[in-house]
């Protein structure tokens, strides 16, 4: 009987694994060469820069620059004739990111070269840091006499800059430099806070003048902010930005494989938002309003829950979008991502910046709160109506942002260090195209409220490209998003804020819309000649990581790949 059981347990574990090894069999991913290398590169430069703290260190950027040179040459060395496909893929990216780390360290530099006659200074406060993070032995009293010199020459250089003995810088310049101060003075506490106390001899010497070099720099930052920036302390609107001009754009735009120009761009952009006027002008005739389809959008804006009812809509909708896409056979959708995605409501001083829903694993939901205005709250209400929020929470949730966050964590994770938001971001504009196709919009306010958003996505590359042509203004950006997409004008200024606060890359905002039109291009090319199915397509643009959307071509198609590879693609068609 003993045996019988022993015999019995042995099948069973057997069972279990083979049926454990059929279940992940879907999980295995070809094996990557690169993977080790790039896994290993992404660690040194996690170490190196949590080592160097002080952002603006020269120290720093010269580690860095022999980081990225160093793998680089590695790189060179490699046999890529004898690389397999996915490794061949690998090997792109890498040069691609690495080569753009050391564009991003010339243009940061050059950024600070055209700060430097203002920020004198700044290198000394660096100068700090770095000794603290070598351990070097600090001698107290000469410390205390470089703090006291530091904040006579933060003094002096207001003075000079009063006297026109120093230039004054543009406007954007100056904008920088405020957001410069603000990084010098943290480096300078977290500097300050790592001896003081602990060692009474520093405190004894350092105290008074470390505290007259912060009351220096505050100072110093509302003089910029006022007077070179020109913005009074009750200035809410303002906007400034920092355009960084024709060649960097390019240059960007080489490193995301667009192989446009940002004229082009424009162009794609103006032609997208022609097609989305068109299609308003027919919702707002069916709507009654005639070709005025600012009437229609104004008529749906109207159109809102009560306060307390909103979340219970965001929910409907989710598990309406996940219902289609299912139904209807466009995607693998597993079990755990269905069920894991959570729902917050969003702050109030997150919806200055954000006034429509974020979204991921968790959907952050914009609607108004006790403690707003009552212009603030109708604004808010108005701004995410039902029809507005449709599309929004796909876009958010599944089969957008949940969707693909949920399965890069599950699929080629050492690609996360190429994350681009053409692939994040267009992905999910790019389901607002297929199911608009598909007739998952239907009713008028439906489509009103998709082409809104759609709309906006060609707006947004409109004023971002411009303006960092210096061809339109941030306020320019403002009125176009009130008079010509339908916004409310606060949240127009959120929008317009938030794309210039300098939290988010110079191509972010165009991203949406120029990745969604590569997905598109590459849909039709292949679901629509039938080389796959929806799910197949989708699916495997899902197991790749965040990559650019060339190289997600590059891979479904089999393309054959050289070590000079450079964008090709001509994804959209301006003649048409």
């Amino acid at each position: 009987m003993k045996n019988f059981r022993s015999a019995a347990a042995c099948l069973v574990a057997l069972s279990l694994l083979s049926s454990l090894a059929i279940g992940q069999h879907a999980f295995i991913e070809s094996p990557s060469r690169l993977r080790a290398v790039i896994e290993q590169y992404e660690q040194d430069r996690g170490a190196y820069n949590r080592f160097y703290s002080a952002p603006l260190s020269a120290a720093r950027r010269e580690k860095f620059r022999s980081i990225y040179d160093q793998r680089l040459a590695d790189l060179g060395r490699m046999d890529f004739v004898r690389l397999e496909h996915q490794e061949k893929i690998d090997y792109l990216l890498f040069r691609n990111h690495l080569e753009k780390e050391l564009r991003d360290l010339d243009q940061t530099a050059a950024q600070f070269e055209e700060m430097r006659r203002i920020l004198p200074w700044a290198q000394t406060v660096s100068d700090l840091e770095d000794q603290r993070r070598r351990l070097e032995s600090i001698d107290a009293e000469k410390t205390a006499a470089l703090l006291h010199s530091l904040a006579g020459t933060i003094a002096e250089t207001q003075r000079l800059i009063e006297t026109d003995k120093i230039a004054k810088p543009k406007r954007t310049v100056a904008n920088r430099a405020v957001r410069t101060i603000a990084t010098l003075r943290m480096t300078l506490r977290n500097w300050y806070n790592f001896h003081a106390a602990y060692d009474p001899q520093f405190t004894w010497w350092n105290k008074k003048p470390y505290e007259a070099v912060e009351d220096a720099l505050q100072k110093y930052s509302t003089y910029v902010v006022q007077r070179l920036v020109g913005i009074a302390p009750d200035d809410r609107t303002t906007i400034i930005g920092d355009p960084i001009g024709r060649e960097a754009l390019i240059a960007e735009l080489q490193a995301e494989m667009i192989p446009y120009t940002p004229e082009e761009l424009v162009e794609v952009a103006n032609k997208e938002f022609e097609w989305c006027v068109a299609e308003l002008k027919k919702a707002s005739r069916e709507m009654g309003f005639g070709d005025d389809y600012m009437k229609a959008i104004e008529a749906v804006k109207q159109k809102y829950v009560p306060p307390g009812k909103q979340p219970e809509l965001i929910r409907d909708f989710a598990l309406e979008a996940i219902e289609y896409v299912k139904k209807h056979d466009l995607l693998t959708v597993p079990r755990e991502a269905e069920e894991t995605w959570r729902m917050e409501m969003m702050s109030p001083e997150r919806q200055l910046v954000a006034p429509f829903f974020l979204g991921g694993e968790t959907i952050l939901v914009a609607y108004p709160t006790d403690g707003m205005t009552h212009e603030q709250k109708m604004m808010s209400l108005r701004g995410n109506n039902p029809h507005f929020a449709r599309a929004v929470t796909h876009h958010e949730l599944i089969p957008g942002h949940h969707m693909q966050q949920f399965m890069n964590r599950r699929y080629r994770t050492y690609r996360s260090s190429f994350r681009t938001p053409f692939w994040g971001e267009g992905w999910a504009l790019y389901w607002e195209f297929i199911l608009w196709d598909r007739g998952f919009v239907q009713t008028p306010e439906d489509k009103i409220g998709a082409l809104f958003w759609r709309s906006h996505r060609a707006a947004r590359i409109i004023f971002s490209l411009n303006f960092h042509l210096e061809k339109m203004t941030p306020m320019e950006a403002v009125d176009l998003l009130v008079d010509k997409v339908g916004h409310e004008r606060e949240n127009a200024l959120a929008e317009v804020r938030r794309s210039f606060s300098g939290d988010y890359g110079p191509l972010y905002q165009m991203a949406y819309m120029m990745g969604g039109l590569q997905f598109y291009a590459l849909h039709r090319d292949l679901v629509g000649s039938r080389k796959m199915t929806d799910r197949q397509f989708h699916d495997a643009i899902l197991k790749e990581g965040s990559i650019p959307v060339e190289l997600v071509r590059a891979i479904l198609t089999k393309q054959p790949l050289t070590r000079d590879f450079r964008t090709n693609w001509r994804f959209y068609n301006l003649q048409r």
